[in-house]
């Protein structure tokens, strides 16, 4: 059966926390006839929503994995991908942009643009996602959508303009205008599932004029045909309008504004329509692949079934049938039994089954077509891996992974314990690339290492629900970094002499402090002082030197690492030998070169009511942070800082309490910046006791 790819939407619902995204999905999949009641997030019937399927979600109420589901609506084929709004699961919206050709950027009327939606909205101008914004819940008291469009327009830079406006507010929403055919839509029935359409009510009738006015000035900048009839006073019609609101909005220089209520069943099926209508098809969207056979050079990726293959899995999910990959295809088809290459692994893989997901339910299908989403079982790879068919070596440019920040020592309790932690963490790395672990060579310890405290609770909630591993958890442990302050020269001799050859090499040069990046290493050794075989040797050994500093043990940053002369023997030197030396020369020059401690600061913005704002802003200093910016909306207010991590453990605890539990705060990564000397002191301190107790 084929699908007509112009008439398929590929998209996501983006936004903040309890914006309201996942309850829209639910109503999006009612409408569309995918579930035959609705439920709600924390849901009195014991149920939840559909697309949270995780335990864990449906008891916390927030979206934690993205989930993918396929709906029909009209005439067109949706596949909606429901993504998480907390920045602690970052990696989730990221990787489902990258699939994604359009979005529904979902606001509160109350709240409006809030921090995570400027991070969300900053993630759709990285991938160039075009987007409609929704903004829900205009039944609740204080809906102000008009406020929204502004603070889209002032604080995301976008060229937002209405193309609905609500028919009453708050406790008297009755329904919508649309601009575009200036009729009113109300929605009748149990479950708002009658449209009807009438004439604008008459105290809205101005209004309704003026808004109009201004869509109709906004996208005549994207038609010539509709700018002349404007300009001539003649009416445009529907067509000429949604064709230019289209152009607009797939140019990213136009962003159409609906209104309505997810939870009152008002404005969703005007919202699919505007999938259909504004949201681009797979085939208007330009995909790259880097060609690895040829030095990575950019190709262009067209959406004919009959072009070899290529697809992308963006996401790994481990179901009781064994792994299961969510594929994107970008071109050419996916049939059961091709032969594929994976070219990150290298290996060639036989596609045996091939699915189609709903949220956690499947049905088996025997192809995908261009710009469909599908899923496949039993195949090894890890996230991010590009499959090819046809003798093709293409790579998708891969996603942008942000580094951890905090770290967390975990011990099993006992040994059935410790085999299905081993499970447990084998599977969320390959699932989730900013979730890391290793083991700490010194206290033989497990740790896992994430975006934030609620990352890392949540996976621990999993092994013990998912994999019954009951596990310890030690103190949360912070990302320090060392770094130097000043210049400092080295002139190192390694010698070592035993029976048979020895070990000999010389290296001298400095080290100096650098902005542009981790770690850098120049050669600017003249007339071969150090033969060219074994500058490599040097670098590495650098490199293995900055992974371990002296203070606090924690790694080196922002060095440069330069080397001007040296020695070598014919016999006697050697790779290795370099390397020591190398190593020899960065321990005598890093104590000489004003070391630090730098520890990560965070980007922490808090919102609350007004009344609060006092108790906050003691609260941020208390905790060493520095408040960059506040301002008052009326009855809430929003302060942004910047705090050390190493400050910010268990902050929400003390903020609920200093809040009657009214404020909610988000955090991410914004730099490293340098410690106080008394904290420093003390980190150094406890370093030096704990390598005592370990000798």
């Amino acid at each position: 059966m084929g699908i007509d790819i112009t008439k398929m939407r590929n998209i996501g619902i983006s936004a903040h926390i309890d914006s309201g995204k996942t309850t829209l999905s639910e109503r999006i999949l009612f409408y569309s006839n995918k579930i035959h009641a609705i439920h709600e997030v924390r849901g009195k019937d014991g149920v939840g929503a559909t697309m949270d399927h995780m335990e864990l979600e449906k008891e916390r109420g927030i979206t934690i994995q993205s989930a993918a589901t396929q709906v029909e609506w009209k005439d067109y084929t949706v596949n909606l991908i429901d993504t998480p709004g907390h920045v602690d699961f970052t990696i989730e919206v990221e990787r489902s942009l990258r699939v994604l050709d359009g979005a529904i950027l979902v606001l509160c009327a109350v709240g409006g643009v809030q921090s995570q939606s400027i991070t969300v909205d900053r993630q759709l101008k990285r991938y160039h996602v075009p987007r409609i914004a929704f903004v829900n819940k205009c039944d609740r008291t204080g809906a102000n959508p008009f406020k929204v469009k502004n603070q889209l327009r002032e604080k995301l830079g976008l060229n937002a303009v209405m193309i609905q406006i609500p028919i009453g507010l708050e406790d008297k929403l009755e329904g919508i205008v649309d601009l575009v055919t200036m009729k009113a839509v109300y929605f009748d029935g149990d479950a708002g599932t009658e449209l009807r359409y009438a004439e604008i009510p008459a105290h809205l009738k101005a209004d309704a004029g003026k808004y109009h006015e201004e869509l109709i000035d906004a996208v005549s900048l994207f038609s010539d045909e509709l700018a002349e009839k404007y300009l001539g006073g003649e009416a445009p019609g529907e067509e000429l309008i949604r064709d230019a609101i289209r152009k607009g909005t797939l140019e990213e220089k136009f962003v159409p504004v609906m209104v309505g209520s997810a939870y009152k069943n008002k404005g969703i099926q005007p919202l699919l329509d505007g999938v259909g209508h504004y949201l681009p098809n797979p085939a208007e969207i330009k995909n790259h692949a880097l060609d690895l056979d040829k030095n990575e050079e950019r190709k262009e990726l067209s959406c004919d079934g009959k072009n070899p293959t290529v697809a992308l899995g963006f996401k790994l999910e481990d179901g009781q049938y064994g792994q299961l990959t969510y594929v994107r295809i970008y071109q050419g088809a996916l049939k059961k039994g091709d032969e594929l290459l994976n070219t990150r692994a290298r290996k060639k893989f036989k596609v045996g089954r091939l699915v189609r997901m709903h949220s956690d339910n499947m049905e088996d299908i025997n192809e995908g077509l261009p710009g469909d989403i599908v899923a496949l079982f039993g195949i090894e790879c890890a996230s991010g891996d590009t499959f090819c068919g046809g003798g093709l070596n293409y790579a998708m440019s891969s996603m942008y992974v942000p580094e951890p920040v905090i770290s967390l020592a975990i011990t099993p309790n006992d040994k059935k314990s410790s085999d299905q932690l081993a499970k447990a963490l084998n599977r969320f790395t390959k699932e989730d690339p900013t979730f890391r672990t290793h083991v700490d060579p010194e206290s033989n310890q497990t740790i896992i290492q994430g975006m934030g405290e609620l990352h890392l609770e949540v996976y621990i909630e999993r092994m013990r629900r998912e994999y019954k591993a009951e596990v310890e958890t030690g103190m949360p442990q912070v990302a320090y970094r060392e770094a130097i302050t000043a210049r400092s020269e080295f002139n190192y001799t390694h010698k070592k002499q035993t029976g048979g050859s020895g070990q000999y090499g010389r290296v001298a040069g400095y080290m100096e402090p650098w902005s542009e990046g981790d770690y850098e290493f120049v050669d600017n050794i003249k007339g071969g002082a150090i033969p060219t075989e074994f500058v490599p040797s040097c670098d590495k050994g650098f490199k293995e030197a900055v992974k371990k500093g002296s203070l606090i043990g924690f790694p080196i940053v922002n060095i440069r690492c330069v080397i001007n002369d040296g020695q070598s023997h014919p016999v006697d030197s050697s790779d290795i030998a370099f390397q020591l030396a190398a190593i020899g020369a960065f321990r005598e020059a890093y104590g000489k070169a004003k070391p630090c401690i730098l520890e990560p600061i965070m980007k922490v913005a808090v919102e609350s009511p007004s009344e609060f704002q006092g108790n906050i802003f003691a609260s941020i200093n208390q905790r060493r942070g520095i408040i960059s910016a506040s301002s008052e909306d009326g009855i809430f207010s929003r302060v942004e800082a910047e705090v050390p991590l190493s400050e910010m453990f268990g902050y929400s605890t003390v903020l609920r309490s200093l809040t009657q539990g009214k404020a909610e705060f988000t955090m991410e990564f914004e730099k490293y910046g340098k410690v106080p000397v008394s904290i420093s002191e003390a980190l150094i301190k406890n370093f030096i006791e704990k390598k005592k107790e370990h000798r």
